[in-house]
């Protein structure tokens, strides 16, 4: 039985996007494709697969991004294509908000805004909370809401945020969308116990 590879998908692949990520996966003790940044994404789905599969160890985090594309670009071709792979467990998506111009939205479980707060309600690009209850728009989440995944995390524009999650910082909300997923996914606990039974 083949193991399953637990990743997190971002949909945001600027060079602030990456910078962000990768110390975020450090932090945590992930790992992150690098070669999947960009704007928009230029790597194919199954050659994401491909760098995931050769990463040592869980969760890997990977970028998609469609730079403003109407509907399903190439950002969210290969993100469909990484979700629903046999080797990839999803444990969440983090959906970036963006001042599209055509308004593509997707449904989130829960949003947090530029100072760290958990929303029901959506958030903007700059992270200020917004009055539609679960909801965003975003230039890379045409098609999330058909994905299925088991928690999708709404936050405003990575790195950004009027500087409140400068990479310089830490990148401190992008840090805790991602340990919210973790925490929902239930994969912080399988790390612990892992630590604490290494014969197991």
């Amino acid at each position: 039985m083949i193991n399953k590879r637990k990743v997190i998908l971002i949909t945001d692949g600027d060079e602030y996007a990456r910078r962000v990520v990768e110390i975020v996966a450090k932090e945590i003790g992930g790992r992150c494709i690098s070669m999947s940044w960009g704007n928009p994404t230029i790597l194919s789905g199954q050659a994401i697969v491909k760098l995931i599969k050769k990463t040592p160890n869980d969760p890997v985090l990977v970028m998609f991004d469609d730079s403003g594309i109407v509907g399903e670009g190439a950002g969210e071709t290969a993100m469909r294509y990484v979700a629903n792979h046999e080797d990839i467990e999803v444990l969440g998506i983090i959906a970036v908000a963006s001042r599209t111009r055509h308004e593509e939205w997707t449904k989130v479980d829960v949003s947090i805004d530029r100072d760290g707060k958990l929303t029901g309600n959506g958030v903007d690009k700059f992270g200020s909370e917004e009055f539609e209850p679960g909801k965003i728009t975003g230039d890379t989440v045409y098609c999330i809401d058909q994905l299925h995944a088991p928690i999708v995390v709404g936050i405003g524009d990575i790195g950004k945020m009027s500087k409140k999650d400068d990479y310089v910082k830490g990148a401190p909300i992008t840090k805790l969308a991602v340990e919210l997923i973790l925490e929902r996914s239930g994969h912080n606990d399988e790390r612990k116990k892992a630590r604490n039974d290494p014969d197991s």
